[in-house]
């Protein structure tokens, strides 16, 4: 699980921000505990903000980090492509990511210092008794590995002023490494758009629908009792699974069928040169008929939860970290609340899966405890700055406060600031001036 992510000059990211998962309100089950580990640990962030306050770009940095553990000894070779803050001295300076995880009950902290031309400093290190122990620590081409590693000789023979250490180390199988490495390249993203074309493909609408699809080529599921009732996902297949959350969605939907078509390529259908096409077709039940429909022939807010849930199933069942920017987009209020609800209910998300996430949904306040919730917002320089809500207050924020009534008030910041005066003027609907 993730308990803390840094970043410095990062697109509108220029100063240091740090989103952190460690519970401020530990006693209750949507906040997960370790034994290796003293504090409780969040399973949903929600990041709140104007727009263009730079909501999307905390998210971003986080993407950036776990394609760059994940592509750099492939991908990066005569420059290292980041994206600094573009105002100021932010192209001058180099940029700072750094992480905190727990991974098979041992937490980890990773830092990585670069600018354009190469890797200054890195570091990895555990805590597997609660003590800090170096795994490696690198300093430009200078690297040192704890005694005991001498699996990991290879990896200054791979290393470049470009590649991360810890890009590179992860191809040995080395015990230490291998599961944090995974843990932080394997972090799934939905919903970004500014991607550069070195990091891996993201969840496109495609991508997704691809993914959900393939969860029903399996063994046709067993009807459930009730819309309502919390789904096991875990144990049950990965079409009973797929299906189930489409009832918990009471979207209506009673079956999914899947049939071939050797003919016609549609929307929601896997096509594969020289074999047939899948058809998806969603059963209705109407006046005690089932009435077939297909994928494009669903409300757009139905395609966007299909979509979601091979990412969200895997996410799930693997314990993943899952970024979501604009959860609110295409999807109902009760919809967003409901796929919070997955993460944070212990017995839909029994390995700690976490979703970080962003919106404009003020309604989505009322299923967030306050330590669940950031706000981002725009200095005077052009800069993102990023708040805990639970920091607002004299002693914090109280627990019974109505968070969204207190959010739309403006007690925090962090929303639009609109003056109508102006719009209609620049639209010329306001009277001339006395």
């Amino acid at each position: 699980m993730l308990l803390r992510f840094e970043v410095a000059n990062h697109r509108s990211i220029l100063e240091p921000v740090e989103i952190s998962m460690i519970a401020v309100d530990g006693a209750r089950p949507a906040a997960r505990g370790f034994s290796s580990f003293n504090e409780h640990v969040l399973s949903i962030a929600g990041i709140y903000g104007p727009n263009a306050s730079g909501k999307s770009n905390v998210l971003d940095a986080i993407s950036w980090l776990a394609a760059a553990v994940g592509g750099s000894l492939r991908y990066w070779d005569e420059f290292i492509p980041r994206d600094p803050f573009r105002l100021h001295e932010g192209q001058t300076i180099g940029s700072t990511h750094a992480v905190e995880m727990v991974v098979n009950n041992i937490r980890y902290a990773y830092r990585a210092e670069l600018d354009d031309a190469s890797v200054r400093f890195e570091g990895l290190y555990s805590y597997p008794e609660r003590r800090r122990r170096v795994i490696f620590e690198r300093e430009d081409q200078n690297i040192r590995f704890r005694r005991g590693l001498g699996s990991l000789a290879g990896t200054k023979e791979m290393l470049t002023p470009t590649t991360l250490a810890l890009s590179a180390s992860m191809r040995f199988d080395e015990p230490e490494i291998q599961p944090f490495g995974r843990a932080l390249s394997g972090i799934q993203v939905l919903g970004l758009r500014h991607r550069a074309l070195w990091r891996r493909p993201i969840e496109s609408s495609g991508a997704s629908f691809l993914s959900t699809e393939s969860l029903f080529n399996d063994r046709p599921a067993v009807m459930q009792s009730s819309l309502f009732e919390p789904p096991d996902f875990i144990s049950a297949s990965s079409r009973d699974s797929a299906l189930s959350m489409l009832r918990f969605a009471d979207l209506g939907i009673d079956d999914v069928q899947v049939a071939e078509d050797d003919f016609h390529e549609r929307e929601g259908s896997i096509h594969r040169q020289g074999k047939p096409s899948r058809q998806l077709s969603f059963m209705h039940r109407v006046a005690g008929q089932q009435v077939p429909l297909d994928l494009a022939d669903e409300s757009v807010g139905t395609q966007t939860w299909f979509a979601l849930i091979g990412p969200v199933l895997g996410a799930l069942r693997s314990g993943q970290v899952l970024l979501f920017d604009e959860i609110d987009a295409s999807l109902h209020p009760k919809l967003s609340a409901r796929l919070l609800e997955l993460f944070q209910d212990p017995e839909t998300n029994p390995l700690g899966a976490q979703l970080i996430f962003t919106t404009h949904d003020t309604s989505l306040l009322n299923h967030l405890n306050r330590d669940e919730v950031w706000l981002t917002e725009k200095g005077e320089n052009g800069a993102t700055t990023l708040t805990a809500l639970a920091e607002y207050g004299g002693d914090k924020v109280r627990r019974s406060l109505n968070l969204e009534r207190a959010y739309l008030q403006g007690r925090f910041g962090a929303v639009p600031e609109l003056d109508q005066y102006i719009l209609k003027r620049a639209l010329g609907l306001s009277k001339k001036d006395a």
